[in-house]
């Protein structure tokens, strides 16, 4: 059984007040996956081995993504956010059969996005993300949008066509490999450049060629994008990093911390991504 740490040293960076962490699962006692899809991660934590991470990292407030175990079913999103209370907000799934009253009662219920998932075990893909675009955007929510990046040049009409602020997720998860002058990296600027897109910073070791600790390869894009448009870029731990199998392949949540915020080129490009940026994405302030 994999052994998960929720707290250790400090990060030597310090995380400034109000810190967001934009991207974690958290699972809740009595919500099983759904039917067809994948299995809950292995001895799944919970809101409390979370609060754990938030003392030890010095996150203030959370946003909630909704796990692919869970399919279209809201309700472990749900149960999650009221048990985090204030310092919450959750990105659920929705399609545009969703009905008006049920996107009230998300959105009462602190669900401010909608995830598009176009991997294995998604629950709604790139086909359908133009009518979930226009599903949401009248309740103000954003898109976490999440792909293999090595394609992006084919979507880029796509994404640029989105009305709704949306998130390249995950690094942009660019599977094949990436370098900072490859044409996708111009597209992804030209993307941020739209005002709608963000970038966000977190699993590098999912797509990352390189290899840990340092992830070069990630970190090489990371500056790049970040010193373009330090506006748009936000951060989240991945927590609890359910692509881990085995405990020593369980990253240290604080190294990784660390290793993240210095592809950031100071302590205000820092501040953008981890306050600003993310309170006004998915707070409205």
């Amino acid at each position: 059984m994999i052994e998960r740490s929720f707290s250790g040293a400090p990060p030597q960076t310090k995380a400034p007040a109000g810190t967001i962490d934009t991207q974690m699962h958290v699972y809740m006692p009595g919500f099983p996956s759904a039917p067809g899809f994948i299995p809950l991660p292995e001895n799944a934590p919970g809101p409390d081995a979370y609060r754990q991470v938030m003392a030890w990292l010095g996150i203030e407030r959370v946003v909630i993504t909704q796990g692919n175990a869970h399919g279209l079913d809201n309700a472990n999103v749900l149960a999650c956010i009221a048990a985090m209370g204030a310092c919450a907000r959750g990105v659920g799934v929705v399609t545009r059969e969703t009905p008006p009253a049920e996107m009230r009662r998300l959105a009462d219920a602190g669900i401010v996005g909608a995830r598009i998932m176009d991997l294995a075990g998604g629950a709604v893909g790139l086909d359908r993300l133009a009518e979930v675009d226009r599903h949401v955007r009248d309740y103000g929510w954003c898109l976490a949008v999440q792909f293999d990046g090595s394609t992006i040049l084919s979507h880029e009409d796509l994404l640029a066509g989105l009305s709704s602020r949306w998130i390249l997720d995950h690094h942009g998860k660019f599977f094949a490999g990436i370098r900072p002058d490859d044409p996708e990296i111009d597209c992804v600027k030209r993307l941020l450049d739209t005002g709608r897109c963000y970038y966000k910073l977190a699993g590098c070791y999912e797509s990352s060629r390189s290899g840990g600790p340092g992830y070069e390869d990630i970190a090489a894009v990371t500056r790049v994008i970040a010193a373009h448009a330090p506006e748009r870029i936000i951060w989240g731990t991945n927590w609890p990093h359910n692509g881990a199998r085995r405990t020593a392949d369980y990253p240290d949540d604080a190294r990784l911390f660390d290793t993240v915020m210095s592809w950031l080129p100071s302590d205000a490009a820092r501040h953008l991504c981890l306050v600003d940026n993310p309170a006004a994405l998915y707070f409205g302030a």
